[in-house]
């Protein structure tokens, strides 16, 4: 898999020109204009840059990771470094919106370094783009415009810190929109819960619990087609608990039902439920129920 360790290596492999900063792109179309894609089609790549980009008018499938993206609507895409890249001829790249891109090494020794780490739609795939009203498409454009004028402008001693600061809003209201978009789809959220709920099950009754130890996280989210720290997201936004809480009630329900098997030691119920250490099991349950497994056992065995 190629690899594109600068900015303008990645822009020359897309067939555009050399941006204006060695770590900084700002592609924004006006009314009539368009984004720039020469390069019809490209197998799988990776860059060390950050892209955040909303495009309209769209045709065609981009693959974002492991996930393929009908782009039939105007969102917002927000991309970390090293993540995939890959789309062919089908994708029409010609469309209003605008493209921001800028090398990792930009914000380095800035508050916003330590800021990015913490957006996690930085690590969603594209099928959960953030998807823009009107008003918010102005929004966003305005902060755009703001940071083009400096990109565009001989730039000086106050230029980067300007730029940094325009990007920090940008991706603040980028934000505040997930949050809105987190509640306004309840419907995907509770589909979500759902669908995690029934792959744990159907890993608990297939025997791979006790065969391949507890499932993590990423592995179920990879079921569901969903990125780990979206389906994190969506859950904690709609429950008020993280995937990790979800897979540990799981575990302590299967682990009640295993206890009142009066045959089976604390240790082998452990190891049947996939922990590696019995001990762990014996704290991770007496913090979730307030009594220890042995304790458990003696208050609700068969007589």
């Amino acid at each position: 898999m190629q690899h594109f360790k600068t900015l303008s290596s990645f822009l020359s492999y897309l067939g555009l020109p050399k941006p204006e900063h060695p770590m900084l792109s700002v592609f924004n179309s006006k009314e009539d204009g368009y984004l720039p894609c020469p390069r019809e089609s490209s197998p799988p790549i990776t860059n060390d840059c950050y892209t955040i980009s909303f495009k309209k008018y769209i045709e065609g499938d981009l693959n974002y990771g492991r996930t393929k993206y009908d782009f039939t609507n105007g969102v917002l895409i927000l991309i970390a470094p090293r993540q995939v890249l890959q789309w062919d001829s089908s994708v029409v790249f010609e469309q209003k919106g605008f493209s921001i891109n800028f090398h990792e090494d930009f914000v380095k020794g800035t508050e916003l370094a330590q800021q990015i780490k913490k957006y996690g739609f930085f690590s969603y795939t594209v099928n959960e783009a953030l998807h823009l009203s009107p008003k918010e498409e102005k929004q966003l454009e305005s902060i755009v415009e703001n940071i083009e004028i400096e990109y565009q402008n001989n730039q000086d001693a106050f230029s980067k810190d300007i730029i940094i600061s325009q990007l920090s809003t940008l991706l603040k209201y980028a934000n505040r929109f997930y949050e809105r978009q987190f509640l306004h789809r309840k419907e995907i959220s509770n589909n979500l819960l759902e669908r995690f709920n029934a792959n744990l099950e159907d890993y608990f009754a297939t025997g791979k619990l006790e065969k391949n130890g507890i499932p993590s996280i990423e592995n179920i989210a990879s079921l569901m087609s969903v990125s780990k720290r979206y389906l994190s997201d969506t859950l904690k936004k709609e429950t008020g608990k993280t995937t990790t809480e979800h897979l540990q009630l799981h575990l302590i329900n299967e682990a009640k039902n295993i206890l009142l098997e009066p045959n089976k030691s604390i240790a082998e119920v452990a190891y049947e439920l996939g922990f590696e250490y019995p001990p762990y099991f014996s704290r991770l349950f007496k913090k979730k129920e307030g009594v220890s497994p042995t304790e458990y056992r003696e208050k609700y065995k068969l007589n």
